[in-house]
C-alpha cells in the first residue's frame, strides 16, 4: 500500500477545516468549557513517553478534575492496578491530553498541555473519599481547549442504550487466554465485583 509521506500530500485528500473548527480552540477555560469538564466524570487521559504512549480511562462519582483556575486542573490518581504507565510517562515528559466525555452527549471536550505529578500532603488530603487518599495527584496545566466533532460518537451509537455485550469475551476469559489457564478465568472474574468495591478509593 502507498505511504502518505508528508502534510501537503495528506491535506489534498481532505480539502480545508471549517472556520468553526479553528476558532473552537483557546488557551483556557471559557465558563461554558469549565460547565462542560466540572460535569464529566469520565476522561481519557493519553501521555506520552521513552516507551511509547498510553491511554487510560479515568472515572469518579463526580467531575473527574478539579479545576484550579482557568488553566490548570487537578486528577486525583485513585487505586488502580499499579502499573503506574500514565505516572511513569508524566515523569518522564509531561505531555497530556485528556478527552472528557459526559453520558447521553455525543460532543467531547478536548485538553492538552503538560503535566507533572504530585505527592502534596495538602492537596491529597482534600481528595479524601472513604478515610482515603489518592497517592498522588496530576496537575494539568492546559495548553489548549476544544470541542470534538460528534460524529464518532453518533456513528459508533455510543450512548444508544443498546446492550451489545452478549458474546464479549471476559477479562477472567481474556488473563486465562494468554496466560494458558495459570491466572483468571471464572474465579478471577467471580472476584472481581467485590476485589473492585473494596479498592474502589
Amino acid at each position: 500500500m502507498d505511504k502518505i509521506k508528508d502534510v501537503a500530500a495528506l491535506e489534498t485528500l481532505y480539502g480545508t477545516c471549517s472556520p468553526a473548527s479553528l476558532r473552537k480552540v483557546v488557551d483556557q477555560l471559557t465558563p461554558l468549557y469549565r460547565k462542560w469538564i466540572l460535569t464529566s466524570k469520565l476522561c481519557m487521559l493519553t501521555t506520552v513517553g521513552p516507551g511509547g504512549t498510553d491511554d487510560s480511562p479515568r472515572g469518579d462519582d463526580g467531575p473527574v478534575v478539579r479545576i484550579l483556575d482557568p488553566k490548570t486542573l487537578a486528577m486525583p490518581d485513585w487505586r488502580g492496578n499499579n502499573r503506574l504507565d500514565s505516572l511513569r510517562n508524566i515523569v518522564e515528559d509531561g505531555r497530556v491530553s485528556l478527552m472528557f466525555l459526559v453520558p447521553g452527549s455525543n460532543n467531547v471536550v478536548r485538553v492538552n498541555g503538560t503535566a507533572y505529578v504530585t505527592d502534596d500532603a495538602e492537596l491529597r488530603a482534600s481528595f479524601e473519599k472513604n478515610a482515603r487518599q489518592p497517592a498522588t495527584v496530576i496537575i494539568i496545566n492546559i495548553a489548549e481547549v476544544y470541542g470534538q466533532c460528534a460524529r464518532a460518537l453518533m456513528r459508533a451509537g455510543t450512548w444508544s442504550g443498546k446492550d451489545e455485550s452478549g458474546d464479549l469475551p471476559s477479562f477472567g476469559d481474556i488473563l486465562a487466554e494468554i496466560t494458558s489457564g495459570e491466572v483468571g478465568g471464572a474465579p478471577y472474574d467471580a472476584a472481581w465485583p467485590a476485589r473492585a468495591e473494596e479498592s474502589m478509593w
